[in-house]
């Protein structure tokens, strides 16, 4: 077996055994749990597409998940619109903020690109947190919206009795953003982006328009981000600014990179797989004794990882399959 027969046989398993888990996970608890899980995988990758390959770090991405939900919400509640085609609108709402943030933002380096990206995130969440309506449009401010269960949930209406259809869109929607991913990381925007992300100026003497295709990366990952946005609208049926548009959000989104292993394909699901229990459990269990301590583990976690793992924590395990990988590759050649 060739070594890239091995990688797609694993991939193929990985796959199938996220597709068959509902058989053994058949508690709604645990099954949110899990929709949970690849639902910040997902965030996380789609941040990671202007997070990891642009070389920049945006820290204000949980407004576009808010724009997502807001936008699909509206049009439902006030239009009769389907959330499947206000989530479409979110997504390319979302992009064109972006890439309005992007265009003065993104000829600022390290700190500085940061914070502006924090101002702007905070901005739209104030604004809209104090905003009962928008012309026609009923934001209510800081009660959020609510969404009516309906009396005969359909696809159509983006709502379900159960959990079950809840983890296969999310599950399909992951799969398709690492597919994404993936192509974008081995074609020439991937490379432009990794030149213009590591050294921008040299990649500008190239000829390589570096500011153009950090402006693709950004709008394609707010599009990607404002989808998360109609999900978790639908899968919670109830939103408000602070907890959906909140720092606590974008800096989850980020920290979850960072540790995973920013710029890889694999890191986002693997910083959400191994912290997103992490942050529930020490929610469940500590947060009556300490308040906030989730966030200071979180913190220390980063730390360690930026100290002794810089590349996150996909490095040492990918050097461990690779490892693993060769043996098992030299045993079939040998048989």
């Amino acid at each position: 077996m060739s070594r890239k027969q091995l990688d797609r046989t694993l991939l193929v398993l990985a796959g199938l055994v996220a597709f068959a888990l509902p058989l053994v996970v058949t508690s709604p608890t645990y099954l949110q749990i899990l929709i949970l899980l690849f639902f910040y995988a997902y965030l996380t990758t789609s941040w990671n597409l202007v997070g990891g390959f642009a070389g920049v770090l945006p820290l204000g991405h949980s407004v576009f998940v808010g724009i997502g939900a807001y936008a699909s919400s509206i049009l439902t509640l006030q239009y009769g619109i389907s959330p499947w085609i206000g989530m479409l609108v979110g997504g390319l709402l979302a992009a064109l903020i972006g890439i309005i943030i992007g265009l003065p933002t993104f000829r600022m380096r390290g700190a500085y690109f940061c914070l502006c990206t924090i101002a702007f995130a905070e901005g739209i969440r104030v604004m809209i947190e104090n905003i009962d309506t928008l012309g026609p449009l009923r934001i209510n401010g800081p009660r959020g919206l609510l969404i009516p269960l309906l009396k005969e949930p359909s696809f159509w209406d983006y709502q379900f009795i159960s959990k079950l259809p809840y983890y296969y869109i999310i599950l399909t929607l992951l799969i398709l953003v690492l597919g994404l991913t993936w192509f974008i990381s081995r074609s020439k925007i991937g490379y432009y982006l990794a030149a213009g992300g590591e050294e921008p100026e040299a990649a500008a003497a190239l000829g390589i328009n570096v500011a153009n295709y950090k402006l693709f990366a950004m709008a394609m990952s707010c599009f990607l981000t404002a989808l998360a946005g109609t999900f978790y609208a639908q899968l919670m049926l109830y939103f408000y600014p602070k907890g959906l548009m909140g720092l606590d959000l974008s800096f989850e989104i980020a920290f979850i990179a960072l540790i995973g292993g920013r710029g890889t394909i694999a890191g986002p699901v693997i910083g959400a797989l191994l912290l997103r229990p992490l942050n529930e459990f020490t929610r469940i269990y500590l947060s009556d004794m300490l308040p906030g301590l989730h966030g200071v583990i979180f913190g220390l976690i980063l730390i360690l990882v930026m100290l002794y793992l810089p590349k996150g924590l996909t490095a040492p395990l990918a050097a461990i399959y690779d490892r693993l990988a060769r043996k098992i590759t030299v045993q079939g050649d040998a048989q």
